[in-house]
């Protein structure tokens, strides 16, 4: 355990880049293998969860090499040639690594033990079994004291697979980038029906790529996704934008403390996944975008964020997917706002890293705030702008969830007494230097 206790340290002020975004990243490393070629990639965040997928793709036959810093070589091997592992794939604290792998493997002749840690162990993956299985893969995987397949489990791809029309039940952009994955190495065409949106790397990525992939929506908003199998790809030049999950907690924490003003770099703004700059700025929030761009496909710009004071909000529940890591540091903004905010729509939490709403429930309420935990959401009353008071004696717990121990870092710094996060480690998954960017911007 590593804990510390963050404290105010006055307003934030500066200008940061934040690591490259973890979706893009990992998928970088996952297309390139499948590539016949070199693909180079720049701004790649080095995460712990991202270095598992890079790990997994040497394991299967691609050559995987750091150039220099955030710089990455991927020296592919093409769709259908994967190599049998020699041993089991350990992915950590990654659930985008271990369920866009089942996809890849799940239609090639191959067969991967998938293993992770405690955290990751009980995260449920029947979601990704289903479609997989009806494509022919064989699963076996562990069954928790609450049904459903788990971690540790075995994944033997089926050759040839089968081309099915999957219908999401759920919101799940990495369901869906598993089943469009085993699709590439399937005869014929895949379909995924997404009633709801959900971030749409997969489907830049694999066509910049060069795969058949087409895209139609349906006049009640569904997505109609199709891939055509046995895909060859092409080499790329990736250039990953900052990921804006880890620019949340920068731009709350700039919100929400007296003084602040801080610029983040180079942050992606894909309309998929930048509900959280819209939430925070119906709540008021000053957010500007400066030189809006695109970079590699995807629209990138620069964000000045000023302290504003907040109004608590009603959360529309269809914006969810498009900031569902963003929640627990949203939650941390709406305890320092002025009035009620209100949630919904957010079981998908509680399958997280942790049971997210919970977690959050208590940590807040230890540091000061009055939160109280729905079935699918959380209610907060916010103090008005003043800070928590933080200083509970027993330090938060973040059963080894890194964005809520990020959260509470940025609950901590607009507290009076400071809150002490329980174990730091968990950091390193996503975004290893957050806690000396913060101390910079701090000091």
């Amino acid at each position: 355990m590593r804990p510390r206790r963050f404290l105010p340290n006055g307003p934030l002020r500066g200008r940061i880049r934040v690591p490259g975004d973890k979706s893009i990243s990992h998928r970088s490393i996952m297309l390139g293998a499948l590539a016949v070629g070199e693909t180079k990639v720049t701004g790649l965040l080095e995460g712990e969860d991202v270095l598992a997928t890079a790990a997994a793709m040497r394991a299967m036959g691609a050559t995987v090499e750091r150039t220099g810093e955030g710089a990455w070589s991927v020296h592919g091997i093409g769709v259908g040639a994967l190599l049998q592992p020699q041993t089991p794939l350990d992915m950590g604290n990654s659930g985008t690594s271990t369920r866009l792998l089942m996809g890849l493997v799940a239609s090639h002749p191959i067969t991967a033990t998938f293993i992770g840690d405690a955290s990751l162990s009980k995260r449920p993956m029947g979601r990704v079994i289903t479609p997989l299985s009806q494509m022919g893969a064989r699963i076996e995987a562990s069954v928790s004291d609450q049904g459903g397949g788990r971690l540790p489990l075995i994944l033997k791809g089926a050759f040839p697979a089968v081309p099915i029309a999957y219908r999401l039940p759920v919101a799940s952009a990495q369901v869906k980038s598993a089943v469009l994955l085993a699709g590439l190495n399937t005869p014929g065409v895949t379909t995924v029906i997404e009633p709801v949106p959900t971030r749409d790397h997969s489907e830049r990525m694999l066509k910049g790529f060069g795969a058949e992939l087409e895209v139609e929506t349906d006049q009640d908003g569904t997505r109609i996704i199709t891939i055509r199998g046995e895909a060859e790809l092409k080499p790329q030049t990736i250039e990953v934008p900052g990921d804006p999950s880890s620019a949340a907690f920068f731009i709350v924490a700039a919100l929400v403390v007296e003084g602040s003003e801080v610029l983040i770099e180079n942050v992606g703004m894909n309309a998929t996944r930048a509900g959280i700059v819209t939430v925070l700025r119906q709540m008021g929030g000053h957010i500007e975008e400066l030189n809006p761009r695109e970079v590699g496909g995807e629209p990138v710009a620069d964000l000045l964020v000023k302290h504003s004071p907040l109004t608590g909000v009603t959360v529309d529940p269809v914006i969810v997917p498009s900031m569902v890591d963003e929640f627990p540091v949203l939650f941390v903004a709406a305890a320092l706002a002025e009035g009620r905010t209100v949630t919904t729509g957010l079981e998908e939490l509680r399958v997280k890293e942790s049971d997210r709403l919970a977690v959050m429930a208590q940590a807040l309420s230890q540091a000061g705030a009055r939160v109280e935990e729905t079935g699918d959401g959380l209610i907060i009353d916010g103090t008005g702008g003043a800070p928590l008071a933080g200083g509970a004696d027993q330090p938060v717990a973040t059963h080894l969830d890194h964005r809520i121990a990020m959260a509470m870092a940025v609950a901590g710094i607009a507290s009076r007494n400071g809150v002490e996060v329980d174990d730091t480690r968990p950091i390193a998954t996503s975004f290893p230097t957050f806690e000396a960017m913060l101390d910079g911007l701090c000091g």
